[in-house]
């Protein structure tokens, strides 16, 4: 996804596995600011006490992050509205800090299905101006230059 966002092939590296993202990485956008990849842990595999110490350096970093302008929550759309998802969306929209949900992985699934967890997780959000929610495919492109207008958009507006 950061690859996809970025233009280049080479920001961050690969894994076929998810949860490889153990630490806070951060990557500085030519343009200005930066983004920060951080760990996910709902499919990772690894312990639960490393799956908690992630959530807690994930937390901290969120809740003290003066600079942060926006959060990018990217979900496996086959696995939707996760409890740590709807956990980052309550803390988004409590904090007033603009959110956009990527359904990542939509070339996995068929048109119909794809619609049907778009639109669970617009009735969920429905009400939250702060959240955007897109179709995105990090492998086909699909929802890609809407995601990248999403954060350069949130980029400058934080830098005026």
């Amino acid at each position: 996804m950061l690859n996809r966002l970025t233009g280049s092939r080479q920001t961050a590296k690969v894994s076929r596995t998810p949860g490889r993202t153990r630490l806070l990485n951060f990557f500085t956008v030519a343009s200005g600011g930066r983004l920060v990849d951080l760990p996910g842990y709902g499919y990772a595999k690894a312990a639960r006490s490393a799956q908690k110490d992630w959530q807690r350096s994930v937390n901290e970093y969120l809740s003290k992050r003066d600079a942060l302008a926006a959060v990018v929550l990217v979900t496996d759309i086959r696995h939707p509205n996760q409890a740590f998802d709807v956990d980052l969306i309550d803390w988004a929209v409590a904090s007033d800090m603009p959110l956009l949900v990527l359904l990542n992985k939509t070339d996995k699934l068929k048109r119909n299905a794809q619609v049907q967890a778009l639109r669970g997780i617009e009735r969920i959000t429905q009400e939250m101006p702060s959240v955007d929610v897109l179709l995105f495919s990090a492998q086909s492109g699909l929802g890609g230059d809407a995601a990248v207008a999403w954060v350069r958009e949130h980029l400058v507006s934080r830098e005026e």
